[in-house]
């Protein structure tokens, strides 16, 4: 289904010695034009360094950014980002292994945060505290304390956070968001998603670390201590205390289309249920392999996110009005049809292709936003937002119990 799911890791060791002439502007006012941007990223797995790195790169020269500062726990990465740098720019980063390293610069504007899901909240507070703008991965946070704590903190340092969930700045996810608002489809009542996989994905990060190339304790930051071990290292994604799986992982790029396309918000209520099912192994992972969620919203509709890892067939995304159907599992060409329509009223006639909406990358409208300090496309609003909807989900699927969200107190509980 539509691109590959990559991921991001780790962080980095010591700086060199000689610092490098930066001509990074102050946050003190507002960036001009010739000023050039100086970005540090926080975290560098594949998303960090194929992904971050590698999307802002088309636009460095129009945009007058460069990545000057990395870090990860994993010296292997700081080094890979680094060098990565100094291949795009001309010079290489400087290298840390803590993100309080990176964020005491003094010449860095904006950090990008490629970190493990259980750091994004502690990464994003600490970084607009610091007075940087930030590029933050999805799902945004695990904890509903921490992501009111984040949000809150980039609201009152007023800062400009760009969210990676990057499919609403796809031009057909905006032509689908128009054919919404025109009432083609009749009245939505159900949309859906169903993300499968022949294993979960996070058996393909699973690889040989040694211990002596790692801050340990960087990586597991308030999570208990425990002996190191390279599988949590590097298959994270697999374990509950740093990742909570395919709902947050996945469904949370489904979760914030939705908002996107529909305007809604945030759900009304939701249960959740699944397991580890088919992946039962020395390895113990306790993220499900199976797991299928249920969430209604106030504007009068049913969401639900499947994931089936153990058989790959079966993926869709659709959503369900009474005279269309709105179907979007080939992101790059979604369709329309009368299919199943109980009211023969409306105006779609066999398969018809949604226009997309020309709009610039997700990347690129976060660094445009760097210097016109607008609101980018996916908010800090639309990452709590999708965080409140995961969260409600992990939160039944460990009760067992139906949870209600209350957007006025900003609390979720079983009800």
């Amino acid at each position: 289904m539509g691109e590959a799911i990559s991921r991001r890791k780790f962080l980095g060791t010591a700086a060199g010695g000689a610092a490098m002439a930066m001509s990074a502007a102050s946050y003190s006012r507002v960036m001009g034009a010739n000023d050039r941007i100086s970005i540090g990223v926080i975290g560098c797995g594949s998303r960090g360094i194929g992904a971050h790195m590698g999307g802002i790169k088309p636009h460095a020269a129009g945009q007058n950014v460069e990545v000057t500062a990395v870090c990860d726990p994993w010296t292997v990465r700081q080094e890979m980002a680094s060098a990565t740098a100094k291949e795009h720019y001309g010079r290489a980063a400087r290298k840390f292994s803590s993100y309080r390293d990176l964020l005491a610069l003094k010449d860095i504007d904006a950090v990008m945060i490629a970190s493990c899901d259980h750091q994004h909240t502690t990464h994003l507070k600490a970084a607009v505290e610091a007075g940087k703008d930030a590029y933050c991965e999805k799902p945004l946070a695990k904890r509903l304390d921490r992501l009111i704590a984040a949000v809150d903190a980039v609201k009152k340092n007023k800062r400009v956070v760009q969210i990676g969930t990057q499919l609403r700045s796809y031009g057909t996810f905006t032509g689908c968001r128009e054919v919404y608002k025109s009432g083609l489809l009749g009245k939505v009542g159900r949309i859906e998603q169903h993300r499968n996989g022949e294993r979960p994905y996070w058996y393909g990060y699973v690889k040989d670390v040694k211990k002596a190339d790692v801050d340990w304790k960087e990586f597991l930051m308030d999570v208990p201590d425990r002996p190191f071990d390279p599988v949590v290292y590097s298959g994270w994604y697999g374990y509950r205390e740093f990742s909570d799986g395919p709902v947050p992982g996945l469904g949370s790029h489904f979760i914030d289309l939705v908002h996107y396309i529909t305007g809604a918000k945030f759900p009304k209520s939701c249960v959740c249920m699944g397991g580890t099912f088919t992946w039962k192994d020395e390895h113990n992972f306790t993220a499900p392999d199976h797991v299928g969620a249920l969430w209604t919203y106030p504007e009068g509709f049913m969401m639900e996110y499947s994931t089936n890892f153990g058989n790959g067939s079966g993926n869709s995304f659709k959503m369900f009005g009474d005279v269309g159907v709105m179907d979007m599992v080939n992101w790059n060409a979604p369709v329309l049809t009368a299919e199943g329509a109980p009211k023969r009223r409306g105006q779609i006639r066999g398969k018809e292709p949604v226009k997309p909406v020309a709009r610039p990358d997700h990347f690129l409208d976060w660094l445009q936003c760097l210097r016109t300090r607008k609101q980018p496309n996916a908010s800090i609003d639309a990452g709590y937002q999708h965080a409140v909807a995961v969260i409600m989900a992990m939160q039944s699927y460990d009760t067992g119990k139906r949870m209600v969200y209350d957007a006025d107190k900003r609390e979720i509980r079983a009800g």
